[in-house]
């Protein structure tokens, strides 16, 4: 025997529609931006930040891939581009030989770090100036309620 689906209602699907447009399209803006004043993507900045916040400026590859939500030889690919830009660079994990650590260079560092006032500033204007504190508030609430459903494990770790 099998249950009808629960459809959503008006209300739900127009909530939805908005959301998967902004899933969409921000990423879209973003990289948009990020490329012509930094020469970046929107994934190869988030992997910038992640490095530039991580022990040491240190990730292994594996764990970098889960970071950036992506397929680990998709990312290997990304970081090669980032290497030979002398942004990234790789190394053995000197305590287990079987992974690959990614390292933000001294170089890769200044570029994030001059990328960073005017991606942040675009940000700022697309989301945050469009809300009110109490709607950032909100935002926050709502994102983690989903986050803990698509990963509670990620979520628990946090």
């Amino acid at each position: 025997m099998t249950s009808e689906p629960r459809w959503l209602s008006p209300a739900e699907l127009e909530g939805w529609m908005s959301l998967t447009y902004l899933m969409s399209m921000l990423p879209t803006v973003l990289t948009d931006q990020l490329q012509r004043e930094s020469d970046l993507s929107f994934t190869e900045y988030y992997v910038l930040a992640g490095l530039s916040d991580a022990p040491e400026r240190t990730m292994r590859m594996s764990r970098l891939a889960l970071f950036a939500n992506a397929e680990l030889s998709r990312l290997s690919h990304m970081v090669k581009r980032l290497e030979n830009r002398g942004l990234v660079r790789r190394e053995p994990d000197p305590t287990d030989g079987r992974y690959t650590n990614a390292i933000l260079t001294d170089d890769g560092f200044a570029h994030l770090q001059k990328a960073a006032p005017a991606h942040v500033a675009r940000v700022r204007e697309l989301v945050f100036d469009a809300l009110s504190p109490e709607e950032v508030s909100s935002l926050h609430a709502i994102a983690e309620k989903i986050n803990r459903r698509i990963n509670p494990e990620d979520c628990a770790a946090q």
